[in-house]
């Protein structure tokens, strides 16, 4: 089970993770062992609540698949155990993200002073602007 929040957790029956070869530099190691980690989450089976879906959809972008299957790849390590590691720290990262609610605006009106402030500067920057326009007269 990995924990999001003191209330939602993810059992273990969603995830799944298969070792790949990684790729860039590292000599003949690279060649040889799989150290990259891709990390599936199935948020079908992880029983999500809906609104914290629609806003991981968003989070998620390309890392979720048509089948509503979160894949997250880790290779910036040498050994698997890192990667694995790395993989579900991003993973529980993303899921905390989706996790909070955003707060609502609530809508306010200006204050009288401020709608005074706003149009004494108005009329001060098209004083400015109008004694630009006027041309000294040549005697």
């Amino acid at each position: 089970m990995i924990r999001i929040t003191a209330t939602l957790s993810i059992p273990d029956e969603a995830l799944s993770e298969r070792f790949i070869r990684a790729s860039g530099p590292g000599g003949q190691n690279v060649n040889k062992v799989s150290t990259a980690v891709e990390l599936r989450c199935d948020l079908k089976r992880a029983d999500l609540p809906l609104d914290m879906m629609q806003r991981l959809q968003l989070l998620a972008g390309r890392q979720l698949t048509l089948d509503n299957v979160l894949v997250i790849t880790a290779d910036t390590h040498r050994s698997q155990e890192r990667n694995r590691a790395e993989a579900l720290g991003r993973l529980t990262a993303l899921l905390k993200r989706a996790a909070v609610r955003p707060k609502k605006r609530i809508a306010t009106r200006p204050t009288k002073a401020s709608k005074q402030r706003r149009l004494d500067a108005k009329a001060r920057t098209s004083r400015v602007k109008s004694l630009r326009r006027v041309r000294p007269a040549f005697d």
